[in-house]
């Protein structure tokens, strides 16, 4: 059985670039709550070199099916990174009428 819902892990260099994402997932449905963490501390290497930047964390709940085409495409209108970090992590279990929540609140019109 696939996963009912994934949690997107995605860096923003600033709380305005995550509530502005957050509003683009949000209002087309794409994703049910979007939680920013404003602080946290990235080490990286990058183009040869370790970097080390204060981002801030976002924790997106939207489901499987979205995240190819709509979630990504949106994350990328909006982040100013070259390569932002966009991942997805299965949900395998969970309070049953969160994850019904989550379905509910992402269902798309047909």
């Amino acid at each position: 059985m696939g996963s009912q819902a994934i949690l997107i892990i995605s860096t923003v260099p600033s709380v305005e670039v995550g509530e502005q994402i957050a509003n683009a997932l949000l209002v087309n449905k794409l994703a049910a709550c979007v939680n920013i963490m404003p602080s946290v501390t990235s080490l990286y290497t990058w183009k040869g070199d370790i970097c080390s930047d204060n981002e801030v964390l976002l924790f997106i709940k939207s489901r499987p099916e979205y995240f190819i085409d709509r979630v990504i495409d949106t994350i990328k209108s909006i982040h100013p990174y070259e390569v932002p970090e966009i991942i997805a992590i299965p949900i395998i279990m969970g309070d049953q009428p969160y994850l019904e929540w989550i379905r509910e609140t992402t269902e798309l019109e047909k």
